[in-house]
C-alpha cells in the first residue's frame, strides 16, 4: 500500500474506524478516511512532524469521527457536529483516552464546520477543519495524489449523502440548525430550492 494511504493501527484507531464504516453512510465513511489523508498531507506541506509536533492517533480520531453525528447512534438535539463530538468523547473515554486527549478531539469535531475560528485553534483541530476543506475542494493535495485518495476511498456522491443526513435531522429537529450554522444554511437553501444539494459555504 502506498504511504500515503497508511492509516492508524492502534487499537482505538481501528475501533473508531470499524465504528464509523458500521454506522454512517459509506459515502461518510470514505470521506472521513480522506479527511485523515488530506490533513496528513497538509501537516507535511507546514513541516509539521508526526509525535513532535501533533499527535497522529488523535488527528485520525478527530477526522474518522468527524460526522459521526450523523448517524444515528450519535443523534441528539445538538447541531450534528456537538452531537458528533459528544458521542466521540464518550467513545474515546471508554476506550481509555486520557480528559485532554479526549478535549482535543472533541474541539476537532465541534469546530470542524467553524472558518476561521478552527483554523486558529492547535494542529489537531486546524488540521482536520483543512483536511475536511481539502476533500471538498481545496488544494491539498497534487491530483495524482486525489486520484489515489479516492480509487481507495471513492467519493459516491458524498456532498449529496452528507448534506441530505444533516438536514434530515434538522428538518426534524429545528434546534439542531441554531442560526449562522452550517445545518442552518442548508435548511434555507432547501426552503429556498427543495432539490438543492451539496456542500455549503461553510467548507
Amino acid at each position: 500500500m502506498s504511504e500515503l494511504l497508511q492509516l492508524p493501527t492502534g487499537n482505538t484507531a481501528l475501533r473508531a474506524l470499524d465504528w464509523v464504516q458500521r454506522t454512517a453512510e459509506l459515502s461518510i465513511a470514505n470521506h472521513s478516511v480522506r479527511t485523515f489523508l488530506h490533513a496528513r498531507v497538509v501537516a507535511a506541506s507546514d513541516g509539521l512532524v508526526s509525535g513532535q509536533d501533533y499527535d497522529a492517533e488523535l488527528l485520525f480520531l478527530a477526522c474518522v469521527l468527524h460526522d459521526i453525528g450523523t448517524t444515528d447512534e450519535a443523534d441528539g438535539d445538538l447541531r450534528f457536529e456537538v452531537d458528533g463530538a459528544d458521542a466521540a468523547a464518550r467513545f474515546l473515554t471508554a476506550q481509555g483516552l486520557q480528559p485532554a486527549e479526549t478535549d482535543l478531539v472533541w474541539e476537532a469535531i465541534a469546530l470542524h464546520t467553524s472558518p476561521q475560528i478552527a483554523e486558529r485553534r492547535g494542529p489537531v483541530t486546524r488540521l482536520t477543519r483543512l483536511g475536511v476543506r481539502g476533500d471538498f475542494g481545496l488544494e491539498t493535495v497534487t491530483e495524482s495524489e486525489r486520484r489515489l485518495i479516492e480509487d481507495a476511498y471513492p467519493r459516491l456522491d458524498v456532498e449529496k449523502h452528507l448534506g441530505d443526513a444533516v438536514l434530515e435531522q434538522a428538518l426534524r429537529k429545528p434546534e439542531k440548525a441554531p442560526r449562522n450554522s452550517w445545518p442552518a444554511s442548508l435548511v434555507r437553501a432547501h426552503h429556498d430550492d427543495p432539490h438543492n444539494t451539496g456542500v455549503s459555504e461553510a467548507f
